[in-house]
């Protein structure tokens, strides 16, 4: 019995169409949007040094970040909430200082209650359309697109009769540094 050899390249002999590009599953976009995400959240929390976990049940918050340091004053680990969501309708680098994302009006509620005992930031990913751009890899690199911005919604008004579009800051990358500096805002006793 002889077996199929991968090319160099990882794909089998005879299985991709190159018009195409390889032969993907057929999990729904918005699904592998939510794992693209986890990984990009995943990818951030292990270069600031933060270890992460899942609530269960899911109560409308995807992840809890804890972040221990001794220069902590709160406490030597601190924690945030962090609710993903992605979208490919922005495009990347948005114009101006800001862009919009619509969120439920229940959900919004959640993200804006204060005062808090655990903040909550929102974390939003800006995706190509096309699945096969969302990464790319070589031997010195793997590359996400496109990024993640974040925004602590703590006294967001509700504006609208079921949804309300909120604001985000180009500005707020959501990356390692990033979340370092949200960890020690917290962990000196202030706000993300």
């Amino acid at each position: 019995m002889a077996l199929t050899q991968p090319e160099p390249g990882g794909v089998l002999q005879g299985q991709t169409d190159p018009r195409t590009g390889p032969l993907r599953g057929t999990l729904a976009t918005t699904t592998c949007m939510e794992t693209l995400q986890v990984g990009y959240l995943h990818a951030v929390a292990a270069a600031a040094g933060c270890s992460l976990s899942q609530p269960f049940p899911d109560n409308g918050i995807d992840w809890h970040v804890s972040h221990g340091a001794p220069d902590h004053v709160v406490d030597d680990e601190v924690t945030i909430k962090v609710q993903l969501k992605a979208t490919y309708q922005i495009p990347p680098r948005p114009a101006g200082a800001t862009f919009g994302f619509t969120l439920d009006n229940e959900h919004l509620v959640k993200l804006a209650r204060t005062p808090v005992a655990v903040h909550k930031i929102l974390v939003v990913m800006l995706v190509p359309r096309e699945r096969d751009q969302w990464l790319s890899a070589g031997h010195d690199r793997l590359d996400l697109r496109h990024c993640c911005y974040w925004t602590n919604l703590a006294g967001q008004p509700v504006t609208g009769r079921r949804r309300t579009t909120v604001r985000i800051p180009t500005t707020r990358i959501f990356d390692d540094r990033a979340l370092c500096e949200i960890m020690t805002r917290v962990g000196s006793g202030g706000t993300p």
